[in-house]
This record gives C-alpha cells, sequence and structure tokens, in this order.
C-alpha cells in the first residue's frame, strides 16, 4: 500500500504543472476569448433586439398609417356619396319643378284652346241663328215654289 500511495504521490507531483497549465489556460482563454465572445454576441443580441423593436415599431406604425388611410377613404367615399344623393335630389327637384312648370303651361295652353274653342262655337251658334232665318225662309221658298210649280 505504501507503494501504491508512493506512486500516487509521484503522478500527483507530476500532475500538479499541467493542472496549474490547464488552470493558467482557462483564465488566459475566458479573459482574452470567451468575453470580447460573450461582449460581440450581446452587442448582437441587443442589435438584433433593437432591429426587432424597430421592425415592430415600423410595423405598428405602418398599421396606423394604413388604418388612418382606409379611414380617410371611407370618410371620402361618404362625402362623395352624400354630395351624389343631393344632386340627385337636386335633380329630381328641378326635374319636378320644370315638370309642374310645363304641366301648368300645357293647362295654360289647354284652357286658351278650349277658350277659342267656346268662343268660335259661340260665334258659329250666332252665325247659324242669324242665318237661320235666312235659311228657313229659302227652304220654305223653295219648297212652296216647287210645288206650286
Amino acid at each position: 500500500m505504501d507503494s501504491t500511495l508512493h506512486a500516487l504521490s509521484a503522478i500527483l507531483v507530476r500532475a500538479i504543472p499541467t493542472f496549474l497549465l490547464v488552470l493558467i489556460l482557462h483564465f488566459y482563454l475566458k479573459k482574452v476569448f470567451f468575453e470580447p465572445l460573450g461582449r460581440v454576441l450581446a452587442e448582437r443580441d441587443a442589435a438584433t433586439k433593437g432591429a426587432r423593436a424597430q421592425a415592430e415599431a415600423s410595423l405598428a406604425k405602418a398599421a396606423k398609417l394604413a388604418g388612418e388611410y382606409e379611414e380617410s377613404m371611407r370618410n371620402a367615399r361618404s362625402e362623395i356619396y352624400r354630395e351624389q344623393e343631393e344632386m340627385r335630389h337636386a335633380w329630381r327637384n328641378e326635374q319636378s319643378e320644370a315638370m309642374q312648370a310645363e304641366r301648368l303651361k300645357a293647362q295654360g295652353h289647354v284652357a286658351a284652346a278650349k277658350a277659342d274653342l267656346a268662343r268660335e262655337a259661340d260665334e258659329a251658334r250666332q252665325k247659324l241663328a242669324a242665318d237661320m232665318d235666312v235659311f228657313a225662309a229659302q227652304i220654305a221658298g223653295r219648297m212652296l215654289g216647287r210645288r206650286a210649280a
């Protein structure tokens, strides 16, 4: 057992420089390689998160602008529809007024034509009444004159 312990202690004594070398290598790599690598990775992560945040902000702004655009388009459409409806209403009113004016004009023409017709009928009646005695005398004269002949 002594020889085993003695051999083990000899192995441990020879392993101390290797252990120290690994320990020094560990701290050296940590300081020279892993810390700068960690900083680079942290910066990249921050840049990536910043870019993502900026992209999300841009998307949110774009969505907001799209919503505003759609709202303005809806408002413009409703304004156009309202104006078109007002124009249709005005046209209908103008058409109704024009039709009413034409009706009144036509009624005036009809009334004037009726008055002319009534006047002409009265004139014809008066002429027939005035000529009736003459016609009656002529008819009677012809009838009586033929019978006598």
